[in-house]
């Protein structure tokens, strides 16, 4: 598992360091249409498999197609503002799908529960809505820069708690039993990482990008995101352990599914949104 770990960190990286890099509005806006239709995939199939809750996939699936058809199509807008546009007509879909999904369950003679509707609907605002801050975020002034802020406070928050748990197997505390992998030696570790890392970023943009960005508000910035990350982390486990499963799924070796990567990233991206773009 760990070999199956390492390569697929190893090859996946580059690949994401290049999507992002030489990459444009377009090929993000598709990159967020097809993790989230995959996620949210994901997500319904953890319910499923767990016997928990039937949710309305449909609804999921054309809400989340809605939300990325709508983004792809934003750069042909004349609108001045599109990102307040976009959540504006995001908020309006959401609300639509409330109404949709009570039809369904007044028109199903109960075979469709409200829990099957509340699953559905949290799984609409879980993985499309709050992967949207994404893109959101890489359109803006600077967005190829202030994008890695999110990926660093992400992914690095989860590679130094994996090495200090790795490292610290038999001094470690259990944090929660929700995630008992999981160590408050470790999360303290990925703090630290992340925090680290965003601040060797900052100053490579700063000193080669021109950049002019307070090390001190990336400090705190980073040390928020990074425990957010955490939470969101924890989120996600906590849905696989009520379903009683281990991963999302096997689309990626060693790691599970597409939500057991992104998941610190979902809840990091619409905080990292409201912080970052006042740098």
């Amino acid at each position: 598992m760990d070999i199956k770990r390492i390569l697929t960190s190893v090859l996946g990286l580059p690949l994401i360091i290049v999507i992002f890099v030489f990459g444009n509005e377009t090929i993000i806006d598709i990159l967020f249409a097809i993790v989230s239709l995959i996620g949210i995939r994901e997500y319904f199939g953890a319910f499923e498999k767990g016997k928990k809750a039937k949710p309305i996939k449909w609804i999921g699936y054309l809400v989340a197609l809605s939300i990325a058809v709508l983004r792809f199509f934003h750069l042909e807008s004349t609108l001045v503002d599109i990102d307040t546009d976009m959540l504006n007509m995001m908020f309006c879909l959401v609300i639509v799908s409330v109404f949709i999904v009570f039809f369904k369950i007044l028109n199903s003679g109960m075979k469709t529960t409200i829990i099957d509707g509340a699953v559905t609907i949290f799984g609409i605002l879980y993985i499309p809505v709050m992967l949207l801050f994404l893109p959101i975020i890489y359109s803006q002034k600077n967005g190829e820069i202030l994008i890695w802020y999110v990926i660093i406070c992400g992914w690095c928050t989860d590679i130094f708690a994996y090495l200090a748990g790795k490292t610290l197997s038999a001094k470690k505390h259990k944090f929660s039993k929700i995630s008992p992998n999981k160590s408050v030696e470790g999360c303290i570790a990925g703090a630290i990482g992340a925090v680290v890392v965003s601040l060797i970023y900052t100053i490579i943009c700063n000193t080669y990008f021109f950049t002019n960005i307070s090390y001190i508000y990336i400090i705190l910035i980073s040390l928020l995101l990074s425990i957010i990350g955490q939470v969101g982390d924890f989120a996600a486990s906590s849905i696989k352990r009520y379903n009683d499963i281990k991963d999302y799924g096997n689309l990626i070796p060693g790691h599970g599914g597409i939500l057991d990567r992104i998941d610190s990233i979902l809840f990091i991206a619409p905080v990292a949104y409201i912080l970052l773009m006042n740098i």
